[in-house]
Order: structure tokens, then C-alpha cells, then sequence
């Protein structure tokens, strides 16, 4: 019988502050590199003030993130008069082909925030961008409940592997008449995202 410890054996006795802080150390530098490797500090809040104008601003800020997840996610926009972004809510996460939404939790973050108006965007794990007719649907009831509460719902952005689709561009969605009057009273800067 070997008396040496084997490296599956831990000492009950309280460990060396030398080997707490070596230990410390390699871990600071290995997160640090998995940090720079995956960007991790573009998740935070922009820089500086971003302003939205296309769906092609949305599918660029969006979806790096979104194309290459397993699973459906849901994330809300929220965007000030001037549709400078305030913040991007994760909402929902679903399955590989569906997620099932309440509206009221759509516009949580909006209201906190004090958004004027939001984008909806999810990704197709599929690869495929295309709206299914839950899609469109789910989008028109947002846009009730968005004018109920004085939100405006812009668009709704669907990214993929394949690329992006705005249900705006498309003509399966049309902004709510609040946006447009709200901005055309606040100047010249703030129009909703005009399809390109």
C-alpha cells in the first residue's frame, strides 16, 4: 500500500494561502482569455449612444449572437424617441422550433426603461429566415398591445445562418401610426427604421 496522495484524493486540512492565490491567478488568466477570445464584453451595454435605423443595424448587433445558438431566444430592443438604443432584453428562450410568448412579458423591460418604442428580433436555429405564420401573428398582437401601453413596435427582425428577414420589408407587418406621429413631432432624427 502506497502512502503518497493520488490526485482524486483531497487533504481535509485547510489549504496552502500560497496555492489559493497560484490557483487564483491561472484562473484570472484563463478567463481573461476566454473573454478576449469570445468578446465577451460586447454582451454589455453599447459604448455609446447606437442608433437603429435598419434591419440590417438590428441583424449586425443581434445576430452574431443569435445564428449559431441551438435554440429559439427572443430579444426586445428597446429604443428611446431618437431610436437610440436603451438596452436589448433576452425575453424568452424556447425550444429548436418554437417559443411560446406572453405578451406582457415582451414589453416588461420597455416599461422600466422607459422605451418609446422596441424591435422585436429572434433567430431560426433552422437557418432559415423566413417567418412562419406564428411569426407574423404573434407580431400583430404585439402591436395591439404595444398601442395599448404607448409603446411602438418597429418591426420584428427574424436572423438566421442564412440571413435576415424584417416583417416590415416584407409587407407582413406595418408600424404602429403612433410611431410615425410620435417621430415627425420630435424632429428630423427620429424617424422609425425605414426599410433600406
Amino acid at each position: 500500500m502506497t502512502t503518497g496522495r493520488t490526485p482524486r484524493q483531497r487533504s481535509l486540512l485547510p489549504p496552502d494561502p500560497a496555492d489559493l492565490l497560484r490557483l487564483a491567478r491561472e484562473n484570472l488568466a484563463l478567463l481573461t482569455e476566454l473573454a478576449m477570445h469570445y468578446e465577451v464584453a460586447r454582451i454589455g451595454p453599447p459604448p455609446g449612444p447606437r442608433t437603429v435605423c435598419r434591419p440590417d443595424d438590428v441583424a449586425s448587433y443581434l445576430g452574431p449572437e443569435l445564428v449559431d445558438l441551438a435554440q429559439e431566444q427572443l430579444r426586445v430592443l428597446l429604443l428611446d424617441v431618437k431610436n437610440q438604443l436603451l438596452g436589448a432584453a433576452l425575453v424568452y428562450q424556447g425550444s429548436v422550433s418554437e417559443i411560446n410568448v406572453r405578451l406582457g412579458e415582451c414589453f416588461r423591460e420597455a416599461v422600466r426603461a422607459g422605451a418609446v418604442s422596441v424591435i422585436f428580433c429572434h433567430n431560426h436555429p433552422s437557418g432559415d429566415p423566413n417567418p412562419s405564420p406564428e411569426d407574423v401573428a404573434i407580431t400583430g398582437l404585439a402591436k395591439r398591445a404595444g398601442d395599448l401601453l404607448g409603446i411602438a413596435v418597429l418591426d420584428h427582425i427574424i436572423v438566421a445562418k442564412r440571413g435576415h428577414v424584417s416583417l416590415r420589408e416584407r409587407g407582413l407587418f406595418s408600424p404602429t401610426s403612433s410611431a410615425t406621429d410620435a417621430s415627425t413631432q420630435e424632429g428630423a432624427g427620429s424617424r422609425p427604421p425605414v426599410p433600406a
